[in-house]
């Protein structure tokens, strides 16, 4: 599929747009806990994904980690944006949660839920912490070692050092695709 999307496919983005959006989305929303604000940055990720098809190199990841990631990137963007201006009565009448339209779709994102738990309850507390802080809790690296109370450089070995614990745990139990 990257192949097709580096030759201007439009038959590959429709695929990749089949195979992933309601995980893109599922993604956006848990970080965004808004519809549409989800459904925008999915939209802008499948955008750029095809504008800079190019760029994707299978040597660093998965097709669907590179999407996941832009889409992650650009939810926690808008989410800091957002948050200077939202107000509380905005969050009180935010969605709880979003709908699941499909039953198969969601017995998978549990799957890989508990499977990725699994590989987290494996790394050490450290890098464990510092993963949690980048990926779920949207901080920058300097922020990370501002929290934590580390050198910069700690903050990035520890990601480096998590991040390839967690990449052989899952492609290990075939989680990475």
């Amino acid at each position: 599929m990257a192949a097709q999307l580096k030759r201007g496919e439009s038959t590959a983005i429709e695929s990749l747009y089949d195979r992933y959006g309601r995980l893109a989305y599922g993604l956006a929303f848990r970080i965004l806990n808004e519809r549409g604000a989800a459904e925008d940055v999915v939209q802008d990720a499948f955008v750029s994904v095809w504008r800079h098809a190019a760029g994707f190199d299978a040597s660093r990841g998965s097709l669907r980690n590179w999407l996941l990631s832009i889409v992650r990137n650009r939810a926690i963007d808008r989410l800091r944006g957002s948050a200077r201006i939202r107000t509380e009565l905005e969050l009180v009448e935010a969605e709880p949660r979003a709908e699941v339209p499909d039953v198969w779709e969601a017995v998978a994102l549990d799957l890989e839920r508990k499977q990725i738990q699994e590989g987290f309850n494996e790394l050490p507390d450290p890098q464990r912490r510092t993963l949690e802080l980048a990926y779920f809790g949207g901080y920058t690296h300097v922020e990370i070692a501002g929290r934590m109370e580390v050198p910069l450089g700690t903050v990035k070995s520890r990601m480096r050092i998590g991040l390839e614990k967690m990449r052989t745990f899952l492609t290990a139990r075939g989680a990475m695709g």
